[in-house]
């Protein structure tokens, strides 16, 4: 598994001390994770930090994002909002690994209400190891780009 990586994080108000557990276990097991907030649990809003991580990601200052916050919901889909994003919010493994298999996903969303945090590390481990497969798959992502720029997709690819 490659720990070389380079990931930034975000989150809002609602995750902020689960964040702050998971970057620790994650830094515990040789990650190293950018922290670009939020920084209390008081205030913080999702549409701003989900952006940013996405932001980050797509200007490739970053390989991979993660982002969270308490439903993961909020988050995920502000990152969505971001030309070039591909966020999925995975509550298992087996998501996060079709997530990254199919779909190439480039950030990842967790929710801090349903998951522990040793759940999210479990999810995101395998999410960082997993590895897009292309072939067929290779269309599909061209059709979300074709979406991105406003342009119709075909019902069969």
């Amino acid at each position: 598994m490659d720990k070389d990586i380079s990931i930034v994080m975000g989150c809002d108000l609602a995750a902020y001390d689960w964040k702050i557990k998971f970057i620790q276990a994650m830094k515990d097991k040789g990650y190293s994770i950018t922290d670009i907030g939020c920084d209390s649990s008081q205030q913080g809003e999702y549409t701003y930090f989900g952006s940013q991580v996405g932001r980050k990601v797509v200007s490739g200052e970053y390989d991979r994002g993660i982002v969270v916050c308490g439903t993961g919901n909020g988050i995920t889909i502000a990152a969505n909002k971001v030309h070039g994003v591909r966020a999925a919010l995975c509550t298992d493994v087996f998501s996060a690994l079709m997530s990254r298999e199919h779909n190439d996903a480039n950030v990842l969303g967790l929710s801090a209400w349903r998951l522990t945090v040793e759940e999210g590390v479990k999810i995101a481990e395998l999410w960082l190891f997993g590895k897009f497969s292309g072939g067929r798959h290779e269309k599909r992502i061209k059709a979300l780009q074709d979406l991105e720029e406003g342009r119709e997709v075909p019902k069969v690819l």
